[in-house]
């Protein structure tokens, strides 16, 4: 859809302003509101009343309020670039900036037009982005007559709310994909391919029924180590070239991703009992425990930290039990018998007693390319769906930018 443009622009004097209507000025932000300083809620914080409001919205309630009425509330420090529109009684915490809505401006409008501010050309602190109330309360804006901020609000209301539920159409696609993904890969490494294979009861609970030919067993039956990574503080051994050592933020399901830090030869021979080979699963014991990776060839002789390591025996396919690990079937046992409340903790005697399938080697390999083919369809999906999900969001952010810009005339387009 396009809209059409006002009859006439002047150049705004601005650089990231540009052009704007010829009736509208350039004004500090500070016109549209009054900026105030948030408050530590400890000593107010209780079990229920006024919300306690941050960037990710409300974490926690209070038994006073620092305002009432309606408010755009702006990051401070840490998250600096997600204003909040809020109306009634609230408490905000001291990483964010509160404000009162002067009487000649619209809070929605000026909520989109806070959307708008260039939050890294202002942030003081690269490490843990921060803003002042100085930078805030005197950015340049382009500032309409107050009817067209309400005009323009109402538009942005209504046009946003379309693309926020395409949106959230497409994250719940993404859930329905991850879920099937996951259906696939725990129904193929716990009952095989053949639907009308014999069954019989694993004697598990959680595993139910399995093939009458497979085996099972605990994780210690078909490997020859399970082991414990470098518990150790190694920062002193860091180098810019040397062996890989794996941090838990390394793993994802089936991958290994980010950045690769390396310690020094010395350091790693010191230390090769913990040696990981190619072909070896390396399985996150804190956080998000029981997820696992195979170890590549480019990786072979790498070092992991904290993290257990698990070389499987002959008969037995990583591929296969890597996909077995990261199954939901798994993900269960390691929420069971795991411990710790915010977080998730395994062992290396958990792993080992892991109850796992023991299908014919040929079979294991068999079911890995199939597992390999079908969750690349549904990655491919997934990523379409992210891709659009992008795309909706830029779409999103360039139309709210192109409104209270005046890029756009949205006058008529309001009913």
């Amino acid at each position: 859809m396009s809209f059409p443009k006002y009859e006439s622009y002047k150049d705004s004097g601005v650089e990231w302003l540009g052009e704007m209507p010829e009736h509208w000025e350039v004004s500090p932000f500070k016109r549209f509101v009054d900026i105030q300083n948030g408050s530590d809620h400890k000593h107010v914080e209780q079990a229920d009343g006024y919300p306690v409001l941050g960037s990710g919205g409300i974490f926690a309630y209070a038994s006073d309020f620092l305002y009432d009425g309606e408010s755009v509330l702006l990051g401070r420090k840490g998250t600096i670039d997600k204003p909040l529109h809020v109306t009634g009684r609230f408490w905000t915490v001291d990483t964010m900036y509160w404000s009162k809505i002067n009487p000649d401006a619209s809070g929605r409008f000026t909520y989109y037009l806070a959307l708008t501010i260039p939050f890294d050309y202002y942030s003081t602190n690269t490490a843990l982005p921060s803003m002042t109330k100085g930078s805030l309360s005197n950015h340049s804006v382009a500032r309409p007559t107050l009817p067209e901020q309400r005009a323009i609000a109402a538009f942005l209301d209504r046009e946003t709310s379309k693309i926020d539920d395409l949106i959230a159409e497409q994250q719940r696609l993404i859930a329905l994909l991850t879920e099937k993904r996951q259906a696939v890969i725990s129904h193929a490494v716990t009952k095989g391919l053949n639907p009308d294979a014999p069954m019989k009861d694993s004697g598990v609970e959680w595993l139910g029924e399995v093939p009458e030919h497979w085996e099972y067993g605990s994780l210690t039956r078909i490997s020859k180590r399970v082991v414990v990574g470098i518990a150790e503080a190694a920062t002193h051994a860091y180098a810019d070239e040397g062996i890989p050592i794996l941090r838990s933020t390394n793993i994802r399901a089936g991958k290994i991703i980010g950045e690769i830090l390396h310690v020094d030869p010395d350091f790693a021979e010191d230390r090769e009992s913990k040696s990981i080979r190619s072909g070896d699963l390396i399985t996150v014991r804190t956080g998000n425990a029981g997820v696992t990776a195979v170890i590549p060839e480019y990786m072979e002789g790498c070092q992991c930290f904290t993290m257990l390591i698990t070389t499987l025996n002959s008969n037995s396919d990583s591929q296969f039990y890597c996909y077995y690990l990261n199954s939901k079937t798994s993900q269960t046992y390691f929420s069971l018998e795991g411990w710790g409340t915010a977080q998730v903790n395994i062992s290396v005697p958990i792993l080992k007693c892991l109850p796992v399938p023991i299908p014919p080697l040929d079979e294991q390999r068999v079911i890995v390319s199939f597992l390999d083919c079908e969750t690349a369809k549904i990655d491919d999906l997934i990523t379409e769906a992210q891709r659009g999900i992008t795309l909706l969001q830029e779409r999103r952010s360039a139309l709210i930018s192109a409104a209270v810009t005046g890029k756009i005339d949205v006058r008529g387009a309001v009913a």
